[in-house]
Protein backbone atom coordinates (compact mmCIF):
# COMPACT_ATOMS: atom_id res chain seq x y z
CA UNK A 1 0.00 0.00 0.00
CA UNK A 2 1.35 3.45 -0.89
CA UNK A 3 0.43 6.67 0.81
CA UNK A 4 -0.59 9.71 -1.13
CA UNK A 5 -1.00 13.29 -0.03
CA UNK A 6 -4.03 15.11 -1.30
CA UNK A 7 -5.12 18.69 -0.96
CA UNK A 8 -7.92 17.61 1.38
CA UNK A 9 -5.78 15.39 3.60
CA UNK A 10 -5.19 16.72 7.10
CA UNK A 11 -1.71 18.06 7.72
CA UNK A 12 0.52 16.43 10.26
CA UNK A 13 1.32 18.71 13.23
CA UNK A 14 4.95 19.01 12.11
CA UNK A 15 3.76 20.39 8.76
CA UNK A 16 1.99 23.40 10.30
CA UNK A 17 2.71 26.41 8.12
CA UNK A 18 4.09 29.46 9.81
CA UNK A 19 6.06 32.61 9.08
CA UNK A 20 8.85 34.36 10.91
CA UNK A 21 10.59 37.69 10.47
CA UNK A 22 14.26 37.40 11.44
CA UNK A 23 16.63 40.24 12.32
CA UNK A 24 20.26 39.12 12.44
CA UNK A 25 22.93 41.30 14.04
CA UNK A 26 26.71 41.12 14.04
CA UNK A 27 29.18 40.90 11.16
CA UNK A 28 26.55 39.74 8.67
CA UNK A 29 27.01 42.02 5.66
CA UNK A 30 29.75 41.52 3.09
CA UNK A 31 30.22 37.87 4.12
CA UNK A 32 27.72 36.17 1.75
CA UNK A 33 25.13 35.93 4.51
CA UNK A 34 22.16 36.71 2.25
CA UNK A 35 23.18 34.26 -0.47
CA UNK A 36 23.84 31.39 1.92
CA UNK A 37 20.70 32.14 3.95
CA UNK A 38 18.63 31.97 0.77
CA UNK A 39 20.35 28.74 -0.26
CA UNK A 40 19.61 27.18 3.16
CA UNK A 41 15.99 28.39 3.10
CA UNK A 42 15.43 26.89 -0.37
CA UNK A 43 17.04 23.63 0.78
CA UNK A 44 14.53 23.56 3.65
CA UNK A 45 11.57 24.21 1.32
CA UNK A 46 10.91 27.71 2.63
CA UNK A 47 9.72 30.76 0.69
CA UNK A 48 10.23 34.45 1.41
CA UNK A 49 13.18 36.82 1.15
CA UNK A 50 16.37 38.09 2.77
CA UNK A 51 17.93 41.57 2.55
CA UNK A 52 20.56 43.85 4.08
CA UNK A 53 19.39 46.74 6.26
CA UNK A 54 21.10 50.15 6.32
CA UNK A 55 22.04 49.66 10.00
CA UNK A 56 24.24 46.62 9.24
CA UNK A 57 21.74 43.91 10.14
CA UNK A 58 20.21 41.31 7.83
CA UNK A 59 16.43 40.88 7.73
CA UNK A 60 14.63 37.80 6.43
CA UNK A 61 11.04 36.66 6.12
CA UNK A 62 10.59 32.89 5.95
CA UNK A 63 7.35 31.00 5.37
CA UNK A 64 6.77 27.27 5.37
CA UNK A 65 6.61 24.33 7.75
CA UNK A 66 7.33 25.45 11.33
CA UNK A 67 10.11 22.83 11.88
CA UNK A 68 11.91 24.08 8.76
CA UNK A 69 11.73 27.66 10.05
CA UNK A 70 13.18 26.51 13.37
CA UNK A 71 16.03 24.87 11.44
CA UNK A 72 16.67 28.11 9.53
CA UNK A 73 16.69 30.09 12.79
CA UNK A 74 19.34 27.71 14.17
CA UNK A 75 21.38 28.14 10.99
CA UNK A 76 21.07 31.95 11.26
CA UNK A 77 22.95 31.88 14.59
CA UNK A 78 25.98 30.52 12.73
CA UNK A 79 25.62 31.77 9.17
CA UNK A 80 28.38 31.36 6.60
CA UNK A 81 31.99 30.85 7.75
CA UNK A 82 33.01 34.54 7.66
CA UNK A 83 29.95 35.76 9.61
CA UNK A 84 30.05 36.63 13.31
CA UNK A 85 26.44 36.60 14.55
CA UNK A 86 25.72 38.38 17.83
CA UNK A 87 21.90 38.17 17.88
CA UNK A 88 18.93 36.70 16.03
CA UNK A 89 15.54 38.23 16.83
CA UNK A 90 12.47 36.27 15.76
CA UNK A 91 8.96 37.62 15.33
CA UNK A 92 6.39 34.94 14.51
CA UNK A 93 3.46 35.91 12.31
CA UNK A 94 0.76 34.38 10.17
CA UNK A 95 1.98 33.25 6.74
CA UNK A 96 0.79 35.50 3.92
CA UNK A 97 0.99 32.87 1.19
CA UNK A 98 2.13 35.52 -1.29
CA UNK A 99 5.65 34.14 -1.85
CA UNK A 100 6.42 31.33 -4.28
CA UNK A 101 10.20 31.15 -3.84
CA UNK A 102 12.97 32.43 -1.56
CA UNK A 103 14.63 35.55 -2.98
CA UNK A 104 17.61 37.72 -2.18
CA UNK A 105 16.59 41.37 -2.21
CA UNK A 106 19.23 43.96 -3.04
Amino acid sequence: MTSQTTANAPRRPDEERAAARLLVSGLVQGVYYRATCAEKARELGLVGWVRNLPDGRVEALAEGPRPAIHHLISWCWQGPPAARVSDVRVQWQDPSGQHTEFQVHR
